[in-house]
């Protein structure tokens, strides 16, 4: 028996396929049609609008989106105490009777409901992103609501639901709402809101993008930002430039485990961002340009696992003839180490190489790695983090850091409350800087550090150990994280090129700002995003899109303004060739062509 199978069958064993007595017009492809005066659901299409509804919550949860849960049926009060206890979305003081007329807009003066049992179980205080409910009917004033304040619904509708209620659910789920398909459907959305949750805390402890100064203060004191246009120009001598660059190695490690995310077998680095060019391409045309520009030479060294290191050996082998001196740097499960150069290798002691700073710089030790490059003169490493695709290689900052003996500097940009062109300052605790991720190390400091046994290995920040710590607050525009496949669609559009290894943005863009770009569930991963565009559209005149549902996009596709697209459940929707959706909603072909 096959998985779809045995999913049917728990299906018809709710009763989920018994609809009324009649069944709308509008509902009628989602019925078989009648037996026995009754209308039979198709199951089929329950299972897609089922999974198409828990893939929707699934994204706005790993966003720590909002959702309220609402109960209008008593039969179902211990399913939905269970659900709501579980997903962390009650509360006993919240346990109270209230009038769902103007739950919503008149939210700020609920009154107590007398007459009828209508239970709402809130979550979030503020407005939700979602609302989940049961037992809808034409007089719902919760689908009214929702509607006017543009929030998704997602409801069990039954086979005589009217059109004006049926067309305001976004997330519609065909089925009888008996016990047992409650309780099934329930158990489902815990353990998708649970697993989520689950999620975005392993996210948060690996890799936070935002820091404060609990994390980026030192033991004794708080860290000075230096705003990147008061560093010091480059001397006018290329020669001095050239023995500057000289002391740097840039080192670019990478794993597959934040990547699962998006669907991705390999590398983040691996995937094709920018006019066909990956990251780790990016890193290598960056190195090449300042290796011709001042005659040095910039070694590059790459971090992998077994899982992503046969990726990035396929990036590699488009330059046979490169000039930039990479190290490959692999390991596998209890495997030996190899530090492998073009042209040459070398053969060191076991150890183990992790994924974060401390364990990393502790292995560059221990493989003997960090010698090798205090003894070819080198001072300084720029660490390179997977995510943050805008990486710039920029000796102003190496300069600033040699000059003023600099042990350890982060790259940090400004959150939207902060402006670019403030003076040097210290990170207190009531600002918030967003981490670019990319660190500038001094290896004379990391082998004090390994020798006295003050590196230990912990997934916390390794700044704090360092005597001399500052950071550099860059543009904003060296900050664009590759963390969904949203990010993916602004770097292959018309929006951004590429040269000499570095995000351009174009300038036919009169808004400062990027487009808001929401994806729904069925672009998560990059093969699906991949395959559900012909070619990436125009997007220099877009504010904002949504997508959700089975959508498909045509060639040559132009968005401007604000855009929603909305497939309906089970159905599938393609957007033509070479056509401009302007301000737009679009829920079906006839609201594009007419």
């Amino acid at each position: 028996m096959t998985l779809h199978s045995i999913l049917i069958q728990k299906l018809l064993s709710t009763n989920a396929q018994l609809g009324r007595r009649t069944a709308a017009h509008h509902l009628k492809e989602y019925t078989y049609g009648m037996r026995n005066k009754m209308a039979i659901i198709d199951s089929d299409k329950t299972l897609i609008c089922m999974r198409s509804a828990l893939n929707f919550m699934a994204s706005l949860a790993r966003r720590n989106g909002r959702f309220m849960f609402i109960n209008t049926n008593p039969l179902y009060d211990d399913i939905f105490h269970l659900m709501t206890t579980r997903v962390g979305s009650y509360s006993p003081s919240t346990n109270s009777l209230w009038r769902t007329g103007g739950f919503l807009t008149n939210s700020y003066s609920p009154k107590k409901f007398r007459s009828r049992n209508k239970k709402l179980v809130f979550g979030p205080t503020q407005p939700p992103d979602c609302i989940f409910i049961l037992d809808t009917d034409s007089k719902s004033s919760v689908i009214n609501e929702a509607h006017n304040l543009n929030i998704p619904v997602v409801a069990v509708v039954d086979s005589s639901m009217p059109l004006h209620s049926f067309s305001r659910v976004a997330y519609p789920v065909p089925a009888n709402p008996s016990v047992q398909f409650v309780y099934l459907f329930c158990n489902l959305v815990t353990k998708t809101l649970l697993l989520e949750k689950e999620k975005n805390m392993l996210k948060e402890e690996s890799a936070p993008h935002k820091i404060q100064a609990a994390k980026a203060e030192k033991i004794n004191g708080t860290v000075t930002v230096f705003p990147y246009a008061s560093l010091p120009p480059l001397p006018q001598d290329i020669e001095e430039t050239k023995k500057l660059l000289e002391k740097l190695v840039v080192l670019k490690f990478d794993d597959a485990a934040s990547p699962r995310d998006m669907g991705l077998e390999g590398p983040k680095s691996a995937v094709s961002i920018c006019n066909g060019l990956t990251f780790l391409d990016l890193i290598i045309n960056q190195i090449q340009t300042l290796d011709s520009k001042y005659g040095c030479k910039v070694p590059l060294l790459l971090l992998n696992k077994d899982d992503t290191h046969v990726n990035t050996l396929k990036v590699l082998e488009k330059y046979p003839e490169s000039t930039v001196d990479v190290q490959r740097i692999k390991q596998g499960e209890g495997e030996v180490p190899e530090l492998e150069s073009l042209g040459r290798h070398y053969d060191k002691e076991e150890v183990k190489l992790p994924f974060d700073n401390g364990d990393m710089f502790h292995s560059l030790m221990t493989s003997g790695t960090l010698d090798f490059l205090l003894s070819q003169g080198k001072e300084y490493i720029l660490v390179i983090n997977k995510d943050n695709v805008a990486t710039v290689i920029d000796p102003n900052i190496l300069n600033h850091l040699v000059t003023n003996n600099i042990e350890c500097c982060m790259e940090v940009t400004p959150s939207n409350s902060f402006h670019s062109n403030f003076t040097p300052m210290n990170i207190k605790e009531n600002s918030k800087l967003i981490d670019t991720t990319n660190m500038w190390v001094s290896l004379s400091a990391i082998k004090r550090l390994v020798n006295t046994h003050k590196l230990k290995h912990q997934n916390s920040s390794v700044s704090k150990l360092f005597d001399k710590v500052i950071a550099v607050s860059v543009p904003e525009a060296r900050f664009l994280p590759l963390d969904a496949t949203s990010d993916l669609l602004l770097l292959q559009s018309d929006l951004y090129t590429c040269k000499e290894g570095a995000l351009i943005r174009n300038p036919a863009r009169t808004n400062p700002l990027n487009p808001v770009i929401d994806l729904g569930p069925e672009f998560q991963k990059v093969g699906d995003f991949e395959s559900r565009f012909k070619s990436i559209p125009s997007i220099i005149g877009l504010d904002s899109l949504t997508v959700r549902g089975n959508v498909w996009f045509g060639a040559n596709i132009t968005l401007k303004g604000q855009v929603a697209i909305t497939a309906k459940p089970g159905l599938r929707l393609e957007i033509p060739d070479g056509l401009v959706i302007e301000n737009k909603e679009v829920n079906c072909l006839a609201d594009i062509q007419g």
